[in-house]
């Protein structure tokens, strides 16, 4: 086992006394940031901070062993190693503090995430991908603890991919035969999550280059390691991952003290090797760091922490330590030393003053503009009484924001709305207009992509049938189109559940791995987080996995990395990222409490940013990926569950056809009540339909196919003015899918204006499904049911010709 403390051995890099200097610099301007950082939280000019103080020098080694290539999926204490890469100025770092929503001024986040949230531009002004094989790459940061983690074992994976598939050689610019590492970085706390357990298990069974760096200063917050780790040590704990050897399965797991500056490097350009060269898993716990901030600028270690932990942690402090040794060895004088210490932090006083210009007196000029204007309404309008006080409040606010100058704006004209138009008013109109617009773009632009490959931008090409296309399983469907895909593009790959040697449970893979190999169409065990989590780093790299939810309830080990990770990626970065994963999964109808769930209302609360389709059947869920592997967007695609073994025809292009997103379906044309609805509840819709018809009731059905989006050219409200009355069903508890379609139809489309009877909601119980095909037509929304609502707002309407049935 070699799991083992390394005691100041000779460094494997011949490292000069510049570069020890040089570090020692970094490494003061570091500390001295985050002293700045919290004193500007402090002074009102930002409002949260959260530094990388004491971390500072194994960051500096861990950066001299990451190349061109890497990739970094970290967390918010990483600004010394950002520094260290050349991926972060310290005005950067500042203009992230202060929020500056210029991605000039703040790349990683456009001011988006607070401070410590790090992420390099990976996409052109184009929104393509750049060389990433040329330069040092960071994922972009999220908070929520140890959510870096799948995605980080994403990036791993696929420089597994690029280096064992030769299809994948061709693209240079997306890697050097797979020779790239997937540096993580994770606080010991975080380590008690699943999320951590569940991705080193994957990484152990990938065997993959991924590098994780535990920064261990004993304590999560407040709460120390005797609550968080059995035996203290997460490298204690994870020692059954070690391996037994070169050549065989499993982890190598280093210890390093964090102020061992020596061991450090030697530690890490070891570690790296290894991994870079075998595509081995390493683990690195860097031990007795501290906090000399304590955790943000919301409270003070010293509420939790004992004189002798603060005295310790005074005496081990990495950069009094790192002095220590510089002295020790002859490579400085206390001189020099002094000199560097004070200099660093002049660097970043300055850095710091030029990014608060930088931030505010844009800001500055946009209110000294704003106060002309209104000045020149007060005056047109006679009306100083009333405007002076919220002009001159503006006029004299030291430190405004925008939201003050568009507050401010707002609440004039409505202070004149009363008096005759006026070029003044005209004028402050016509400004708000534009601060609006512009407003628009820092803060709410770029959730989806904006280059060539949108969803939006993809040619639809119709389905051909061949007048004796052959009626399949519809399950057969899927493969061919799969089939067709995967013979197009070599970047595709599929992994999930079952989905490798039995071509997934419902049998769309079928085949695919024999034709494919197993690096194209792969098993994965039960862990769906991480399986999620492999997609999105792989599509962050340039890969287009599908990966696969086996069934849609399965769906909420994963929500959280959907939700905070994938949905808000583009949006995060303000189009400096993306990550075009498709999560594939199956739902709806069936019976039982686990395997029928139709979740849509938690869905499209948390997701937005990601595509969600509903195909009613297997043709149209085709459609949908030849569409979105053509594009550039993550998505859900939701099939049917009991859709599989029923016929369809196959197109003749089952692979070339595409269908466009947020366009519904008028499945049955009807003059009397429209039903919009989506997924399996077509087919219990149109039987419900049927059934009306013989009794001299017209419905119009429509399937939406999409929820996100949701019917972009306002369709559905055509049919509603044609019939005057409105039905949304689906399979979710009450108050959820069909809220959100209603919402859309009556409120966004204003279809309220067409109605003659109350909008009606069917939905299911709210409970999960039980048991049995009694469980289900009891718990979900039936054929009879829809026929009873349809059938009472007509009975409303002319109750003699349809009278009471109950």
């Amino acid at each position: 086992m070699s799991t083992a403390e390394t005691a100041l051995p000779a460094l494997a890099a011949p490292l000069t006394k510049a570069d020890f200097l040089h570090d020692y610099r970094l490494a003061w301007e570091s500390r001295h940031a985050s002293l700045a950082g919290r004193k500007e939280v402090f002074m009102g000019k930002a409002k949260f901070g959260i530094f990388g103080d004491g971390k500072e020098v194994p960051q500096l080694a861990m950066a001299r062993a990451f190349q061109n290539g890497d990739f970094r999926a970290g967390y918010y204490r990483d600004q010394t190693f950002m520094v260290a890469i050349g991926q972060l100025t310290w005005e950067q770092y500042f203009a992230q503090l202060y929020a500056n929503p210029d991605v000039e001024a703040e790349p990683a986040t456009g001011g988006r995430a607070m401070n410590g949230h790090f992420a390099t531009r990976m996409l052109d002004e184009d929104g393509l991908l750049t060389d990433l094989v040329q330069t040092k790459n960071s994922s972009a940061d999220v908070s929520p603890t140890a959510s870096q983690m799948p995605r980080l074992l994403g990036m791993a994976y696929a420089s597994k991919l690029f280096r064992q598939n030769p299809e994948l050689h061709q693209f240079t610019n997306l890697s050097n035969n797979g020779n790239e590492v997937a540096f993580g970085t994770i606080g010991n706390a975080s380590t008690s999550e699943g999320m951590f357990f569940e991705a080193l298990n994957a990484a152990g069974v990938l065997q993959v280059p991924m590098l994780v760096s535990v920064w261990d200063d004993h304590y999560g917050i407040s709460v120390p390691a005797e609550y968080q780790t059995t035996k203290q040590s997460i490298s204690a704990i994870m020692a059954g991952l070690q391996r037994d050897g070169e050549g065989e399965p499993g982890f190598e797991i280093y210890v390093v003290r964090g102020w061992d500056y020596a061991g450090l490097v030697d530690t890490y350009q070891r570690a790296a090797a290894v991994c870079r060269e075998q595509h081995v898993p390493v683990l690195i716990h860097v031990t007795e760091l501290t906090q000399p901030q304590g955790h943000s600028t919301s409270g003070s270690h010293e509420r939790y922490k004992s004189k002798d932990r603060l005295s310790w942690e005074e005496a081990h402090d990495c950069l009094h330590k790192l002095r220590e040794w510089l002295l020790a060895e002859g490579h400085a004088t206390e001189l020099e030393l002094d000199e560097i210490e004070k200099s660093a932090a002049a660097v970043i006083k300055t850095a710091r003053t030029a990014a608060w210009a930088a931030f505010f007196d844009p800001i500055k000029a946009e209110r000294d503009e704003a106060v002309a204007l209104l000045e020149k309404l007060v005056t047109d309008t006679g009306t100083e009484n009333t405007l002076h006080e919220l002009v001159e409040q503006l006029k004299t606010n030291p430190t405004p924001i925008r939201a003050d100058i568009v507050r401010t704006l707002r609440r004039v004209l409505r202070a004149v709305r009363h008096e005759k138009r006026s070029f003044g008013r005209r004028s402050v109109q016509r400004h708000l207009e534009q601060l609006l617009a512009e407003n628009a773009d820092r803060y709410n632009s770029s959730l989806f992509s904006q280059s060539e490959l949108a969803v939006g931008n993809i040619e639809e090409v119709p389905a051909e049938f061949a007048p004796n296309a052959p009626v399949v399983d519809a399950r057969e469907v899927l493969q061919a189109c799969f089939d067709a895909n995967f013979e197009r593009d070599p970047s595709i790959f599929a992994i999930g559940e079952d989905v490798g040697k039995i071509g997934d449970v419902n049998q769309a893979f079928a085949g695919l791995q024999d034709k494919f190999g197993e690096l194209r169409v792969t098993d994965t065990g039960i862990r769906e987080c991480t399986i999620v989590g492999q997609g999105i780093g792989a599509a962050l790299r340039g890969l287009r996995p599908i990966t696969e939810i086996q069934y849609l309830d399965y769906l909420l080990y994963a929500i959280q990395l959907l939700s905070d990770d994938l949905a808000s990626l583009q949006y995060r970065t303000k189009g400096g990222q993306k990550a075009p994963l498709i999560v594939r999964t199956r739902g709806h109808r069936l019976e039982g409490i686990w395997h029928s769930g139709s979740p849509m209302q938690m869905i499209l609360g948390s997701i937005r940013g990601i595509h969600v389709c509903v195909p009613r059947n297997m043709v149209q869920a085709a459609g949908f990926y030849n569409t979105l592997l053509r594009s550039d967007e993550p998505a859900l695609v939701i099939e049917c569950l009991n859709g599989y073994r029923l016929k369809e025809r196959i197109p003749s292009n089952v692979g070339e056809f595409t269908l466009p997103l947020g366009r519904p379906e008028v499945l049955q044309a009807g003059t009397d009540v429209t039903v919009v609805t989506y997924g399996s509840m077509c087919r219990i819709v149109m039987e419900a339909a049927k059934q009306l018809a013989e009794v001299g009731i017209s419905v119009e059905v429509i399937d939406v196919q999409t929820l996100l989006p949701f019917d972009v050219e306002h369709l559905i409200v055509d049919s509603i003015q044609k019939t005057n009355r409105v039905v949304f069903a689906d399979e979710d508890v009450p108050g959820g899918g069909t809220a959100f379609m209603m919402q859309h139809v009556l409120d966004e489309q204003q279809a309220y204006r067409f109605l003659d009877a109350q909008p009606r909601c069917l939905a299911a119980q709210p409970h999960r499904p039980a048991y049995s095909s009694d469980g289900d037509y009891f718990s979900k929304p039936n054929a009879e049911d829809v026929f009873d609502t349809v059938y009472e707002l007509m009975s409303e309407a002319e109750p003699e010709r349809f009278p009471e049935i109950y």
